[in-house]
Formats: structure tokens, sequence, C-alpha cells
């Protein structure tokens, strides 16, 4: 699966959807780092236990990582006060990084090459955590289809906007993990795989196996479209 072989011809998509961590944001290892943060007074080894679990599935909500952490490492009831505890310890680890960790190259340039495109964030991250931090950092102004996130899921969200015709097909969903894969096939949405800043290991023998154009950042998804 070579990065300069894609044989997407984005003429034909009415809409992108685009994850967030990893995709537009290199903000991956943050929320990997916080998930360590807000559970190691539990015990070291539980919060590593969750950190393996959340690099396993890449892509869903904070809200059900926690619940795991509770029902499945911690073999306790889910406390919505111990909850919210450990929502809140994530949100302030991660908040002041997402306002400064880098921000894909060709964003701009990919903007500029598809204006009658509806584009959309639909993430794992946090609703409006997502929301406050694109409009301070001026991103939400290329997201004219909205910007999304949990407590629902890609699959809820993918599905209700579909409805609502915010996304229309034919659709590409651009995606750094198997979940973004699960939720844009689940949706019928065409996929591409971006694997610069992605943590699924193996990740090209992920997109072989499945089948999937991967390439490494927008950057080069921009320029190579550019050529198509």
């Amino acid at each position: 699966m070579k990065n300069n072989k894609l044989n997407f011809n984005l003429d034909k998509y009415k809409t992108l959807v685009f994850d967030c961590d990893g995709v537009v944001l290199n903000s991956n290892k943050i929320k990997t780092e916080a998930f360590y943060e807000a559970t190691k007074h539990y015990g070291e080894d539980e919060a590593q236990k969750l950190v393996n679990y959340h690099l396993q599935h890449g892509g869903i909500s904070r809200y059900t990582k926690f619940e795991y952490f509770f029902t499945n490492i911690l073999n306790q009831d889910v406390e919505q006060d111990k909850l919210d505890d450990l929502l809140d310890r994530f949100s302030n680890a991660v908040k002041n990084a997402l306002m400064n960790c880098e921000v894909a190259e060709g964003l701009e340039e990919l903007r500029e090459q598809t204006k009658g495109v509806k584009w959309l964030i639909v993430s794992g991250g946090d609703q409006e955590e997502l929301r406050e931090v694109f409009s301070k950092r001026g991103l939400d102004k290329h997201f004219d289809g909205g910007i999304f996130g949990s407590p629902d899921g890609k699959d809820i969200i993918l599905n209700r906007e579909k409805n609502n015709q915010v996304i229309v097909e034919p659709a590409l969903f651009l995606g750094d993990s198997k979940y973004d894969y699960q939720a844009a096939s689940n949706a019928k949405l065409d996929f591409i795989f971006l694997s610069d800043w992605s943590e699924v290991d193996d990740w090209q023998g992920f997109c072989d196996n499945n089948k999937l154009q991967s390439t490494k950042n927008l950057q080069v998804y921009a320029y190579t479209i550019s050529k198509i």
C-alpha cells in the first residue's frame, strides 16, 4: 500500500469526515499520557492496564474507557462521582496541551482544494472540549459541517448526521485507528488511513489485511490529490 499511489478521485466526494487526534492534531500521545495521569492514584499497574486498553481501542470515547477501567480493571461498579473525577482529571491534563500541539500540515491546502465539499470532525474526544479548542485555535472555520465528539460514539454521530443530511454521500472518512475504519464501514463511508501519528501497531498490516489505502498525513494527501 504505497503512499504515492492513492486512487481517490476527490471530485466525487461531497463530504469529508475527519477524526481529530492523530489526523488534524498531533495529540494521540497527549491523550495516552493523560489516561495514565488521571488514574495513577488507583495504582500504577492499573493505570498502565488502562493505557494498554486505550492503545488497543483508539477512537473510542474517554467515557467508555473510564467505565471499562472501573468495571474490568478495578472490578468495581461505576460510581458517578468517581467517574466525574477521572473525567475532570483527564480534561485538565489535555486541554492546555491541545491548545499548543501541532496542527497537521496541508490542512489549509486541502481545504482550498475542496471548497465545495462539506467538512466535519467526528472524534472520540469530548465534544465541548473539541469545540472550544478548535474555536480558540481558529480551526473551526474549516469544518462547516460541524465538530462532534463524545459522549456520543462515532457510530451514533455518523448515523445521526447522515439522517440529518449533514453528511451527504459519497463521503470519505480520514482516520488513524481501527475503530475509525469500523465506524466508517458501518456508516458505508469510504476510508483512508493516516499513518504518521497513528498508535496502531502494525498499521501497514492492518491496511493490507483490510485492503485499505493509506497516506502518511494530510500534507501528503493534499499533494497527492492535487496531482490526480
